[in-house]
């Protein structure tokens, strides 16, 4: 239970960064709080409490309760695409600051035009 709670509540404080935020490269970091708040879901939902790892072979069956693998391989799927997105929207904050001089995102609306 408290799991879900701390995964809640890293959800809550990279949403409430992300929204009063005034720096592109801040809300980057703030999505990345937000999103491993994913990672500690995915692992509180796969959790079985005495389970054993998944890791056996047709000698060696498993003798009572298993952890679900198929969790533990979403979770490293999900550490893998959050690093690839945190990557590319750092990039993206650099280029902009570089062509635009400015990182703050009420500066950038007035360039819509």
């Amino acid at each position: 239970m408290f799991a879900y709670g701390v995964a809640g509540w890293l959800l809550l404080v990279g949403a409430f960064g992300i929204a009063v935020s005034r720096n592109t490269v801040r809300s980057v970091v703030c999505l990345t709080v937000a999103q491993s708040g994913s990672y500690v879901l995915l692992i509180a939902i796969g959790y079985q409490k005495g389970a054993a790892a998944p890791v056996f072979d047709s000698t060696n069956p498993p003798s009572g309760n298993v952890v679900d693998p198929v969790v533990q391989a979403m979770t490293l799927t999900d550490v893998v695409v959050s690093a690839t997105v945190t990557a590319l929207l750092l990039s993206l904050a650099i280029q902009v600051a570089k062509r635009h001089g400015t990182s703050d995102p009420d500066e950038l609306r007035a360039l819509k035009g």
